[in-house]
Parts: C-alpha cells; sequence; structure tokens
C-alpha cells in the first residue's frame, strides 16, 4: 500500500490560491483515475481538479469555502501496490468553466431572455442533509403513494398538507406544484384546514461565484455614489418594426427589444462619451472608451454573470441579436472565455416580460453607468389631443455621480429616445 499526495496544481497565471467551491469525494471513498475530486475557483475559472490514480481517500485539505495555496496538498489518497507513490503535483489544468449545475462558472454578470426554473429540481447532498426525515407512513397508505408519480419535493409538501398523492389529479405524467394548487383550491375541504407546516430551517455557506457577486455588489455600492434616472419610452412604432422584420428573418435569430436597444446605445454614446466609461478611483483615472462592449447581464443556474458583445456599435441588428444569443448560452452553459467575461464599457440589464414598472440597477464597477429595461406595457396616453393605446416601456439608468453629472445623463437618455421612437432613424446607416 502507498500514499498518492494530490497538489494543487498552478490553474492559472499569477494565481497563488483557489477556493474549494465543492467536493464530489469524501474520506472512505474508492476513487477510480480520472474521477472527479473537487471544483476549485480562482477569481476568473472554475477547474475540476481529477484524481490521477485509483485508491481510497484517507484525507482532504479543508472544506467548501476554504482557499487552498498552489502547491499544498488537496487529496491525500491510499493506493495499491509495495511502497509510498510519489509525492507529484498533477499535471497544470486548463481552465475550462464547468456545465451547469456542475459547479460555479467565472464571474460578473439580467438579460431580456427570461430565466427559465426548471421545477422538480434534484436537491443537493447537503441540503438532503438537513432536511427533516420523512414521517413514516401505515403500509398500505405508502403503497399507493409509491404508485403516484412525483418528485420527492411534491411529496414532502403533500406529506406536510396531509394530502394523499393518489387523489391528485394531473394532466400531465406526474404530480406536480400546480396540480396540488389547484388541489387545494377545488378539493371541496377534504383537506385539513391546518396551515402549512414550515419548511425546515437551511444553512448555506456563500462561496464560490456566490460570494464573489456578494463582494462585487458591496464594493459597487460602498464605493460608487450611486443615483438612478428613469426615463418612459414609446416603443409601438419599434414594436411594429421588429414584428415585420421578424416575419421575414430567414435563417437569422428572431429579434428581441436588445439588438434595437443596443443599436441605439452605439449610436448615442459618442456624443455622450462620459458614460462609456471606466473608473479606477485607486489611480484617480477615467478610461473614456471609443468602443462599445456591451456587457449583457446574464442569469446562469449559478448566479448573474456578464459575457461581453465587443464593438457593439459596429454590429448589425440581426449580428447583436446572434451575439446574445450565442453569449447567452455560453455563459448558462459554462462555456464562456475568460476573454467574453470581461472587458466592458457599459452594462446593459434585462428581466424581459418579468421585468417590473422601473428598477434602480448597481452598477457593474470599475464601470461608471447601467441601464435595466424594463417591461413593454400597453397604456391609454394622449397623442395630439386624442386619446389611444401605446406601447410603452421604462428605461432605468444609474450612473456614477463621481464622473456623470445629472445633465449629461438625462441628455443621453433623451438621445436614446429619439433611436428608440424613431426606429427608421435607428436603421440607417
Amino acid at each position: 500500500m502507498g500514499t498518492y499526495k494530490f497538489k494543487l496544481p498552478d490553474i492559472g497565471e499569477g494565481i497563488a490560491e483557489a477556493e474549494i467551491v465543492a467536493w464530489h469525494v469524501k474520506v472512505g471513498d474508492t476513487v477510480e483515475e480520472d474521477q472527479q475530486l473537487a471544483d476549485m475557483m480562482t477569481d476568473k475559472a472554475t477547474v475540476e481538479m481529477e484524481s490521477p490514480v485509483a485508491g481510497t481517500v484517507t484525507k482532504l485539505a479543508g472544506e467548501v469555502g476554504d482557499q487552498i495555496a498552489i502547491g499544498s496538498v488537496l487529496v491525500e489518497i491510499e493506493t495499491e501496490g509495495a511502497g509510498p507513490v510519489e509525492e507529484k503535483a498533477a499535471e497544470s489544468t486548463d481552465e475550462q468553466p464547468l456545465a451547469d449545475g456542475m459547479s460555479e462558472p467565472t464571474p460578473a454578470q439580467a438579460e431580456e431572455i427570461p430565466v427559465t426554473a426548471t421545477a422538480d429540481a434534484p436537491t443537493s447532498p447537503k441540503a438532503q442533509a438537513s432536511a427533516a426525515p420523512p414521517r413514516p407512513e401505515p403500509e398500505t397508505e405508502a403503497a399507493n403513494r409509491a404508485q403516484v408519480l412525483a418528485s420527492p419535493a411534491v411529496r414532502a409538501r403533500a406529506r406536510d398538507l396531509g394530502i394523499d398523492l393518489a387523489q391528485v389529479k394531473t394532466s400531465g405524467d406526474r404530480v406536480r406544484h400546480s396540480d396540488l394548487d389547484a388541489f387545494l383550491l377545488y378539493n371541496g375541504g377534504t383537506v385539513s384546514a391546518r396551515g402549512s407546516a414550515p419548511r425546515p430551517d437551511e444553512t448555506i455557506k456563500v462561496v464560490g461565484l456566490r460570494r464573489k457577486i456578494a463582494e462585487n455588489m458591496q464594493e459597487a455600492k460602498r464605493r460608487i455614489p450611486h443615483f438612478t434616472l428613469v426615463e418612459e419610452f414609446d416603443v409601438t412604432d419599434l414594436e411594429d418594426t421588429r414584428a415585420m422584420m421578424n416575419r421575414d428573418r430567414g435563417s437569422n435569430p428572431k429579434l428581441t427589444l436588445l439588438p434595437f436597444l443596443i443599436a441605439a446605445m452605439g449610436k448615442a454614446l459618442p456624443e455622450w462619451p462620459m458614460l462609456n466609461a471606466t473608473f479606477d478611483d485607486d489611480a484617480g483615472v477615467i478610461t473614456r472608451h471609443g468602443a462599445l462592449n456591451l456587457g449583457m447581464a446574464t442569469q446562469t443556474p449559478n448566479g448573474l454573470m456578464v459575457p461581453v458583445i465587443r464593438d457593439a456599435q459596429a454590429k448589425s441588428v440581426w449580428q447583436l441579436a446572434s451575439e446574445i444569443v450565442r453569449l447567452a448560452e455560453a455563459a448558462r452553459s459554462g462555456k464562456a472565455s475568460r476573454e467574453e467575461l470581461s472587458g466592458s464599457s457599459i452594462t446593459l440589464s434585462s428581466l424581459g416580460p418579468m421585468g417590473g414598472i422601473t428598477s434602480t440597477p448597481v452598477i457593474n464597477r470599475p464601470e461608471v453607468a447601467i441601464i435595466a429595461v424594463n417591461k413593454v406595457e400597453e397604456k391609454v396616453v394622449v397623442v395630439d389631443g386624442e386619446l389611444e393605446v401605446r406601447k410603452r416601456m421604462n428605461l432605468s439608468l444609474s450612473c456614477d455621480h463621481r464622473v456623470v453629472d445629472g445633465w449629461d445623463a438625462a441628455s443621453f437618455m433623451q438621445a436614446l429616445k429619439g433611436y428608440i421612437e424613431a426606429p427608421l432613424r435607428l436603421l440607417s446607416a
């Protein structure tokens, strides 16, 4: 028998340490060669650590959230064979973000494409460990319920509510939360009137991407004096133009409002360059950027990320639509490169149809401005003395008051309004 000491390799230029964001083994586990051991996160990427040998795990270096120095022992593995195994660091691992649900990808930053919440998602091992044990059921009742297809979360909720799943009607292949809701509304009083049992308390350690997001937001609010300006835009003509272009789009991706808004920003920002800027407040230097490198805040299963559309001012609305789809998918799948997640000069955030009436977005430091897109609503407005139903949308602009004056922000919004409300002017060369 021998002991292999797996040392944390150099997983990034200039990186001195990495954070443990997930363990995939525990002491006593038998592992195979190339089996995943842990996920380690640096400032720029999350990297999978795989075992170079087969054996039994005898020691782990720390817990999730701990920082481990490059070159220090991460895992000790007992191997077959006589004599100790040579202690050596594993070969350097290319920085590659993981796929959705496996770990946190690189940080940064809500794009128009709505976030899809997956129903009945599997519970994490830690959450399963903290959940209360199921209550014992009589054998016959348990057998009847076992015949009904439902996720563990739905079964637990039904148990807490005193609902027999066999009595719940569903139009699908299994009982879902919506079916429980309908049963509660229309069951005619067959369920006991007691309230729902409270969910058990859950303790969640803030690690990985969530920790990075928390730190970045805290620094942005602590160091940047924000002010927010909200302006209402009439997007009736733009929506008509968008619908017309989508009817004859061929192989192009479907146009949303975002490509038009980005195109309008590309035309308006050259006149108001103080908004397309970054501020190094430590050095006291403001950089006004010539190109529009637009950060597109995107919600992913692991948190908020900001892939960047480079030279957005030089792209057509069709090209912008393609980039939005490509970068959003790369961010959500964990395949966005480091270059695609850095270097933005101003950020655009959108929750699409889920957006509220207004919002106060937090600036993506070191940028000095961020625009949030709110939902489109039909409103009755006065046009030339007559009442008309028009499509209206609010845009919220947050600025760093150290760099951007209120007059500049208001002037930029009016310039933007001029392009958004006149689509032909926006689409002209």
